[in-house]
């Protein structure tokens, strides 16, 4: 019962899959610069993710730096206070300004209802995210961007594999972005990509992501290094046997929670609507005011179990020093907000998650609960209550 367990757990491939790969790696010696792999990886995820065009990073924050540059935004950018750090960040990064809009309470996405209020003569571009996976109100987004001539590009990096319609989530706006990294869905270690609607713009963001180069001899843009390497696009194509596995895994996980919650009153939990595809990237809960005991406390309850949720996302973006000054960061301009990241959890889940450690999880929440796991009838085959 010490053993820790996280809110994530990085997805891996049996070993012996990936030495060949390494192998082969070492044989031709080619490291990186869009070696053989890493077209291979490119392909293979177009076709898997159901669009046209993919260009591959060595991280989800060097690839969103590098869409503002390619689609060339200026002044201003409205965007989420609710989301990783990183996706303001790059903004600052390319000299932009933040411009904060309040969340729809459902989904946790940006509220489009919220975005036309903000649009100045400086508003180049909207930022919206897809949080845990939860398509955005892509239809409405891009009427208000059709408008105002903005352009959307959309930080998906919790978004691997969603459809929305049937259709992927990543073909909306004028950009998507994909994060790799370990804590996601399907990661390559580090890693991350950019979805493309023509050939033509993945020519230029392949260019801006090695250093603006077009040939041996000609600088067309002031680039940047962000090109994935072999061993990384090598992982990634092994992962990639594995995905619908992994996929079914964190949603039969994510039903158990689901089923488990049922009986503890005061724990609210998201789902994407019907017709979307969902990936179960994550597993956030809402703590309700009458809940016996806070957020915090829920969360250092589990904590001293060796249960490491995350409280994503708190604080808001906006409450943070280099934010905090903005006319739209400041206090009550986003209640919403502020009321969510008052009051999420996020549990723990992955496809290696056991029955048992789920368990442990639901227990701890049971117990804060102030109910009994003896009074629960859902008993599952190793005799603990789920």
């Amino acid at each position: 019962m010490n053993k820790n367990i996280f809110v994530t757990s990085p997805l891996l491939p049996p070993l012996e899959e990936f030495t060949p790969y390494l192998e082969k790696i070492w044989e031709n010696r080619y490291l990186t610069n869009g070696g053989t792999f890493h077209q291979q990886l490119e392909s293979a995820l177009a076709e898997y993710l159901g669009v046209s065009h993919l260009c591959l990073f060595s991280n989800g924050t060097l690839a969103l730096l590098t869409a503002l540059q390619a689609l060339r935004i200026s002044g201003e950018v409205i965007t989420t206070p609710y989301s990783f750090v990183a996706t303001s960040h790059t903004l600052l990064w390319n000299g932009l300004t933040p411009v904060f809009a309040d969340i729809d309470p459902i989904t946790c996405n940006i509220d489009p209802a919220k975005i036309e209020a903000l649009i100045t003569p400086q508003t180049t571009a909207i930022l919206p995210v897809h949080c845990y996976g939860i398509p955005c109100n892509v239809d409405k987004i891009q009427s208000i961007a059709d408008a105002w001539g903005l352009k959307v590009i959309y930080d998906a990096a919790h978004a691997f594999g969603v459809k929305k319609d049937g259709e992927s989530i990543l073909r909306c706006g004028d950009l998507s972005i994909l994060s790799f990294h370990a804590t996601k869905v399907f990661n390559t270690f580090e890693g991350g990509a950019i979805i493309c609607p023509d050939a033509r713009m993945k020519a230029r963001i392949d260019y801006l992501k090695n250093f603006g180069f077009a040939d041996e001899t000609t600088v067309v843009a002031p680039g940047i290094n962000a090109k994935m390497n072999e061993v990384q696009a090598a992982f990634g194509l092994v992962q990639l046997n594995h995905i619908d596995a992994a996929l079914a895994q964190r949603a039969a996980i994510h039903q158990r929670y689901c089923d488990a919650l049922e009986t503890i009153p005061g724990l609210s939990v998201f789902n994407a609507p019907a017709n979307v595809e969902w990936n179960h990237a994550y597993f956030p809960v809402l703590v309700a005011p009458d809940f016996p005991v806070s957020r915090d406390a829920l969360y250092d309850a589990l904590k001293a179990e060796n249960i490491y949720s995350r409280r994503y996302f708190y604080p808001l973006i906006s409450s943070f020093s280099m934010y905090r000054h903005l006319p739209s960061a400041q206090p009550g301009r986003m209640p919403v907000a502020e009321d969510i990241a008052a009051r999420i959890l996020c549990l723990p889940i992955y496809p290696d998650l056991t029955h048992e450690d789920q368990y442990r999880v639901v227990a701890v929440l049971r117990q804060a609960a102030h109910i009994s796991c003896a009074s629960d009838p859902a008993v599952h085959s190793t005799g603990h209550t789920l």
